[in-house]
């Protein structure tokens, strides 16, 4: 019999970092309940490949929905009872913020309103949550810290994870409710978005298709490898909720490699991983991109004492060895 304690609802557990999250909480012996919309916004086999993994597990259980249906939120939280709530549903993609403004705001900030008003009823334990690098927006103080103003954000996208981050903060202070927020870091990896640079060229690389590089190669991202954020999750879960002393039970720490590494520099390790040259297109920054992203982890090392490992050089070829067998590519 599973104790009510061992009890994780995971929001978006068809996506990416979900999905992983998911993986790792079953395999280490929590029942978990998971919901997700299997929207379109990338190829949906995907996610249902990703959703078939989970589904062999006894102690998964799913839900298909978005989080602006509060009645099926509200059946969830009343028939399931979960202790811990992770939240890594969302609208994602800075540049499709630009044009399907509406979903953002349906997906971003009406769900997660009817999340915290879930978690507040029925009093759950601990609330962690996706926040997002982009909240730093054109800060230019390198590396990010999680005491740096945030009120600046350059994308919608951005900002609702910015109004994500503030509102957990409000029903910490008003109703106690313990909330974590996880700023990730341009997350890779095995089973990743198809959206995200080191998937999407990988994709152009192998048809011979160009690829666009923008800010002329000279981005920085922070990449971090998604057994890292599993790990780091992991761990803030096991350590509790932030304790209500004179403060709201609230924090927000940073989830990144602390290494990073210009896109000219990935793209070649993805040519070698592939064992093909990619076409290069070289175009200007866009709307709503930073030059650069650089994770201060301070606060995640001192609370948790887990610090990234995966190099950019292991990651991208266990991506690609990852990629070539899910494509049957020899």
């Amino acid at each position: 019999m599973q104790s009510t304690s061992s009890k994780v609802f995971i929001t978006g557990c068809a996506g990416f970092i979900g999905f992983h999250l998911a993986k790792r909480m079953l395999d280490e012996g929590y029942q978990v309940i998971g919901i997700d919309n299997i929207n379109d916004y990338y190829e949906t086999s995907l996610k249902e490949n990703r959703l078939k993994l989970l589904e062999k597990y006894p102690h998964f259980t799913f839900f298909k929905g978005s989080m602006e249906n509060l009645e099926l939120l509200e059946s969830v939280f009343e028939h399931h009872n979960p202790a811990i709530v992770i939240h890594l549903a969302a609208q994602a993609g800075v540049r499709y913020s630009l044009t399907h403004p509406h979903t953002y705001i349906q997906s971003n900030l009406v769900g997660f309103f009817n999340l915290l008003e879930c978690c507040k009823k029925y009093k759950i334990l601990h609330l962690l949550y996706a926040s997002s690098s982009s909240v730093y927006g054109g800060n230019n103080k390198i590396p990010f810290s999680v005491n740096d103003r945030t009120d600046h954000p350059i994308s919608l996208y951005a900002a609702t994870k910015k109004s994500n981050e503030l509102m957990a903060y409000t029903y910490s202070h008003l109703f106690k409710l313990p909330t974590t927020g996880l700023r990730f870091f341009t997350v890779y990896g095995p089973w990743g978005r198809p959206d995200m640079a080191i998937y999407s060229f990988s994709h152009a690389i192998m048809k011979q298709k160009p690829i666009d590089i923008y800010n002329y190669g000279k981005m920085k991202r922070d990449f971090t490898y998604i057994d890292d954020v599993i790990e780091a999750i992991f761990q803030l879960m096991k350590i509790g909720p932030p304790q209500a002393t004179s403060k709201p039970p609230y924090k927000v720490y940073n989830i990144g490699n602390h290494q990073p590494v210009e896109l000219s520099d990935m793209i070649k390790l993805l040519e070698d991983q592939l064992g093909r040259k990619a076409i290069k297109n070289y175009v200007a920054i866009q709307p709503g991109d930073v030059p650069e992203t650089f994770a201060n982890i301070d606060d995640l090392i001192l609370d948790t004492q887990f610090t990234p490992t995966v190099s950019i050089e292991e990651g991208i070829k266990k991506f690609v060895q990852w990629y070539k067998d899910y494509y049957n590519l020899s």
